[in-house]
């Protein structure tokens, strides 16, 4: 390699004053070599030298370099420690301040969830209350209906007494003049056969509560919908939509796919889909994105749906065996047998969250974005249920 600045005789540099020597010549070291990384004499670099072909150059040079290096390393770590004492002058004060409001965020959250807990508290005494008022009512009028019916037949068996008594001691003559008979025949059919009263009942209805429902499918889709691993039947997807590789999200398709094989479970006309899981007793919870379509139905099915054709038996909604949620642009209702009740909604919601509670036989329907109920239905499902999906509109998927 070719020397750095003019190539040194043998006897130049000597330097300008006394400093360590080449122990090989015996001459002031004032050359650097930059291929060996140290300081030589004018005999290493010179053209015999051990270092011909080096990089070579004058060692004040290299120790000029070497201080303008040195100044600029000073000049940023100075920099460095002016940022630093104004970070731990200026930054870390507000955030130690900031750190000291832990004490009134944990009071925050000790107030408002005392005040919730109040606030259940109160509402779990007036439901109580609730219950065992309508407890007491029914079983009232259960034990005043005992006692009146008590009576009617002892009333009852009272005339039918005196009537068997006149058949038996009376003759005909003495029989057709006897007025008791009618007085006795008209007291019997006044007393009235049993019938069904709701008064008898013990009403249910006394149970519900929106803010219980509200906290409860709160609750239920926190803890249970995480563990809840739905994924679609593909042998039911609807030739109309597609099926992701994860089997969780449909998309619907204006063309009719030719890759889907027939069979006797795949919906043929309607796009709609079943979740490969069924559920026959306790509760369950899982969420849905329904963000981007505008045209969807998410809720539970019978196994029974029938699945070919056009008719209003395949329709989600349409037929006694699904109850869904729909949403069709800014109509939103709950379909079930071809009755449909309009949620007054001024929005769609990005998620759906679905709970169904088979101890109770309750299917729910709830935005956990403000926490609201959509909508609530009571009634005695028919065997197990699968959680079945449609979409005419972009693509829904489930969330877990």
């Amino acid at each position: 390699m070719s020397a750095e600045g003019a190539e040194p005789g043998p006897g130049s540099g000597s330097g300008p004053g006394p400093g360590p020597l080449c122990p090989e010549h015996g001459q002031a070291l004032s050359w650097f070599c930059g291929s060996e990384r140290r300081p030589v004499c004018a005999a290493c670099a010179g053209l015999g030298g051990r270092c011909r072909g080096h990089r070579i150059r004058r060692a004040e040079e290299r120790a000029e370099e070497l201080r303008n290096k040195i100044v600029d390393q000073c000049e940023r770590l100075q920099l460095q420690s002016a940022a630093i004492t104004k970070y731990v002058a200026d930054v870390l004060p507000g955030k130690n301040q900031r750190a000291s409001m832990a004490s009134a965020a944990r009071e925050l959250v000790i107030q408002r969830l005392s005040l919730v807990r109040s606030l259940c508290e109160s509402e779990e005494q007036r439901l109580l209350e609730q219950v065992h008022g309508e407890e007491e009512r029914a079983h009232q009028s259960i034990l005043t209906q005992r006692v009146h019916w008590a009576e009617a037949l002892q009333k009852l068996d009272t005339i039918r007494t005196g009537l068997v008594g006149m058949l038996t001691h009376l003759d005909d003559l003495q029989l057709i003049k006897e007025q008791e008979i009618f007085e006795r025949t008209e007291e019997a059919e006044g007393i009235l056969d049993p019938q069904e009263s709701e008064m008898l009942n013990f009403n249910e209805k006394c149970t519900r509560s929106p803010l219980l429902t509200q906290l409860w499918a709160t609750a239920v889709l926190g803890s249970l919908s995480g563990t809840e691993d739905i994924r679609i039947d593909e042998r039911t997807v609807s030739p109309f939509l597609q099926l992701s590789d994860d089997r969780k999200t449909l998309t619907f398709s204006t063309k009719k796919s030719k890759a889907c094989a027939d069979g006797p479970e795949r919906f043929d006309h309607w796009p709609n889909a079943l979740a490969a899981t069924s559920f026959q007793n306790g509760l369950h919870a899982w969420m849905v994105n329904v963000q981007n379509s505008c045209a969807y139905k998410v809720g539970v099915a019978s196994g029974h749906l029938p699945r070919k054709g056009s008719g209003s038996d395949c329709r989600l909604g349409h037929n006694a065996f699904s109850w869904v949620f729909s949403r069709y642009d800014q109509e939103f209702r709950f379909s079930h047998n071809g009755q449909h009740e309009p949620l007054g909604l001024l929005r769609g919601p990005a998620q759906l969250g679905v709970v169904l509670d088979l101890q109770v036989q309750e299917l729910l329907f709830y935005e956990p974005a403000s926490g609201t109920v959509l909508c609530a239905h009571h009634v005695s499902f028919p065997g197990p249920l699968f959680p079945v999906f449609a979409v005419a509109d972009q693509t829904i998927s489930i969330v877990r």
